[in-house]
């Protein structure tokens, strides 16, 4: 079984006895020369007095097996808290020695719920697509993936219909269902038509409208208490409304088909296992509760769940609002080609390997953009070409970057073997790994660094950003989308500052090459974590920039 910070958080709060969590992982440099975990100590205080921690509690923490809980060296008081070191050198080799186990997301024995993805920005064409409906919509393919990845059985709706929308999106390297049929709307239409109110003062319909449906009731009932907006009375109902919900109600009605059939499936495979995450912009929310309502209205069989995630707005600085996604990533486009042509002191964007390049970056710029903040949060873009510079440390460009300069390693060290210089990897359980053992210098060399904040966590980070809170109160939800951008501008930072410091690929001295192998398979690792957080986000590793 992998390590795991979560196990081994579980597993030194339990042995403090019964409370609260009060552990924490170090994430600093400056502390991990000296720790790992911390129990800080005001809350040692509030848990045991101003006694200290029992010195049987201690011992019971250094001894601490269990599993997925990393080895224990020492446990001591300080200044600061109870501080906790695990044996490293044996955490290198468990985990070195098993890459792919911490490359990959943690899939559950059982399948996971199900999801309805319903993104409707996806209904339009691209040049009517507003900054905060693209945001949507990354948010929405980003957290199809994570979920497909922790074997969720996911649906996306809608199914795009405009002609240019799937070029578009293929573009941004999003993955999302194009129409083939049309759902049925005939039952629906009927039942909505037996809902109709009176027409008030005869009100003149718009063309395709039927008529008006009272919401007022079902707000009462099931609305104010869950965070619908109380103005909710009435929905007009148009027959593009009803295609909408038809959609929808096809993508839940065919699982139970699916579950009838004794295809696989979760165990509680019926609607009410359902659940519907609508992935809105904030100017769409409105809408879209009147269309929760109304299919609550129509249809008895409606999931019971519905859920709002509403990405908050885009403001740009310096720059009007009417900026279109086609147009937002034409300009990052031009941005690349620009910046490239400068770096190589020629102009390569008739060169069609570097026009694949050139794309990949500009859609890696936009996607980190997009998804460093939470998607809840207002998001402010700044249009200057910095934003794709590869020496600034946040930008999707400086990790595609360091994914570059990690391929050029390998791409070296192999080009070194053929030409006789050092010997072929040997198999990865005869490597020493204690000889990593240079995480104590000043200024440290930061190989722990990478392996206990960017390869150890990696699986419990996925975790996080798969999870929906399927039980939670109340109409809208969160999700942790922002995680795996943010934890892949970390790595790359780290690896970046180690790789400046640190000579790979040193003089092929024999007495030198067990380090370097060693060093060699941390950084496989960081590669493999690194391959798979992109994938999370739709983007290949490059081998050069």
């Amino acid at each position: 079984m992998r390590l795991g910070v979560e196990e081994t958080l579980g597993a030194l709060n339990a042995a403090l006895g019964p409370g609260g969590p009060v552990w924490f992982k170090e994430t600093r440099a400056r502390h991990l020369r000296v720790r790992d975990f911390l129990a800080p100590r005001r809350a040692l205080q509030a848990r045991f007095g101003d006694d200290q921690v029992p010195e049987r509690v201690v011992h019971a923490i250094v001894g601490l097996q269990g599993p997925g809980v990393a080895p224990v060296l020492s446990c001591a008081p300080t200044p600061a808290g109870l501080a906790l070191q695990l044996r490293r050198s044996a955490v290198f080799e468990r985990v070195l020695g098993a890459v792919a186990a911490y490359a990959a997301p943690t899939v559950p024995a059982a399948p996971g719920p199900r999801v309805v993805l319903h993104c409707p920005a996806l209904r339009g064409s691209p040049c009517a697509l507003r900054l905060s409906q693209l945001r949507a919509v990354l948010v929405a393919d980003h957290l199809a993936r994570a979920l497909h990845a922790h074997r969720v059985s996911v649906r996306l709706v809608p199914a795009v219909r405009d002609p240019h929308m799937p070029t578009f999106l293929q573009q941004l390297r999003v993955d999302w269902p194009a129409a083939s049929e049309r759902a049925a709307t005939e039952a629906l239409r009927s039942r909505a038509l037996a809902e109709l109110t009176p027409a008030r003062n005869a009100e003149a319909l718009p063309s395709g409208a039927l008529g008006r449906v009272c919401l007022k009731e079902l707000v009462d009932e099931r609305g104010r208490t869950t965070g619908y907006d109380p103005n909710l009375d009435s929905c007009l109902v148009t027959e593009d409304l009803l295609a909408v919900l038809a959609e929808l109600q096809q993508a839940v009605q065919d699982w139970a088909e699916d579950s009838s059939l004794g295809l696989a499936a979760a165990p509680d495979a019926g609607t009410d296992s359902c659940m519907v995450v609508h992935v809105v912009s904030c100017e769409e929310d409105f809408q879209q509760q009147k269309l929760d309502l109304l299919w609550w209205k129509l249809d008895d069989q409606a999931p019971l769940r519905q859920k709002h995630l509403v990405c908050g707005p885009v403001k740009v600085a310096g720059a009007p609002g009417t900026l279109t996604a086609p147009e937002y990533y034409e300009l990052r486009h031009a941005q690349v080609c620009k910046a490239s042509a400068l770096k190589h002191g020629r102009d390569l964007a008739q060169d069609p390997a570097w026009m694949e390049i050139f794309r990949v970056l500009s859609v890696a710029t936009i996607k980190f953009e997009m998804l460093s903040t939470a998607p809840q949060s207002q998001l402010l873009l700044a249009l200057a070409d910095s934003s794709i510079s590869t020496k600034g440390t946040k930008s999707g460009t400086f990790v595609m970057y360091n994914c570059a300069r990690l391929a050029t390693l390998f791409e070296s060290y192999k080009c070194s073997v053929e030409q006789g210089l050092y010997p072929t990897f040997p198999p990865v359980s005869s490597l020493d790994f204690s000889l990593l053992h240079d995480e104590h210098p000043s200024p440290p060399q930061g190989e722990w660094l990478l392996l206990f904040n960017s390869v150890l966590p990696f699986p419990d980070l996925l975790g996080h950003t798969a999870a929906l809170p399927r039980t939670a109160p109340g109409l809208h939800i969160t999700a942790r989308t922002e995680m795996v951008c943010k934890f892949l501008v970390q790595l790359s930072m780290d690896f970046s500052s180690y790789y400046n410091r640190v000579h790979i690929l040193g003089e092929p001295r024999p007495h030198l090459f067990g380090q370097m192998f060693a060093r060699l398979q941390l950084l496989r690792a960081v590669r493999e974590v690194l391959h798979t957080g992109l994938a999370m986000l739709g983007l290949p590793p490059l081998s050069h920039i």
